[in-house]
C-alpha cells in the first residue's frame, strides 16, 4: 500500500496546529504535508517552483483546503487542481471558517468532495477532523493514477 498523505492548505497557524493536533489525538499516522498559500499549494501538487525537486511519486489521498488564503484564494486553488489532468481527481476538502453560502455552491460547482466548517471549540473542531482523517485517510480508495 502506497504512502497515504493529507496535504492541509491553511495560512493560519493557530489553526494548523489544531489541524496537526487533532490528527495526533486520534492516532492519524499518516504524513501531513502543510503549505501556508495558494501559489505554494499549486506548486506542491504541480511540482514547480519551490517544490519542483519534491518527490513527483507522492500524491494526497486528500487535501483539506481552506479557503481564505494568501497569494491565490482557495477556489482559484480548487480550480487549478481540477482542471489540470494529473490533480483532476484528488479528493478537496473545504475546510473553512466560511458559511457563505456563495462559496459553499462555488466550491461544489468546480467540483469539490467536501465543504466543512471549522468549528469554534477544540473539541468539535478535533471530532471534525478525527471524522474527516478515518473517512479520507482510511477508508476511501482512490485510483492509482
Amino acid at each position: 500500500m502506497t504512502e497515504r498523505i493529507l496535504l492541509l492548505i491553511e495560512d493560519n497557524p493557530d489553526d494548523e496546529s489544531l489541524t496537526l493536533r487533532a490528527l495526533r489525538k486520534h492516532h492519524f499516522a499518516n504524513r501531513a504535508i502543510v503549505v501556508r498559500d495558494g501559489v505554494e499549494a499549486l506548486d506542491w501538487l504541480f511540482v514547480r517552483g519551490q517544490h519542483a525537486d519534491r518527490d513527483v511519486t507522492l500524491r494526497p489521498q486528500v487535501v483539506l483546503l481552506d479557503l481564505n488564503l494568501p497569494k491565490l484564494n482557495g477556489i482559484d486553488v480548487l480550480r487549478a487542481i481540477r482542471e489540470n489532468p494529473t490533480t483532476r481527481q484528488v479528493p478537496v476538502v473545504i475546510l473553512t471558517s466560511s458559511k457563505e453560502d456563495r462559496d459553499l455552491v462555488e466550491t461544489y460547482q468546480l467540483g469539490a468532495n467536501g465543504y466543512v466548517c471549522k468549528p469554534v471549540s477544540f473539541n468539535e473542531f478535533s471530532d471534525a477532523v478525527r471524522k474527516l482523517g478515518l473517512y479520507w485517510l482510511l477508508l476511501n480508495e482512490l485510483p492509482s493514477k
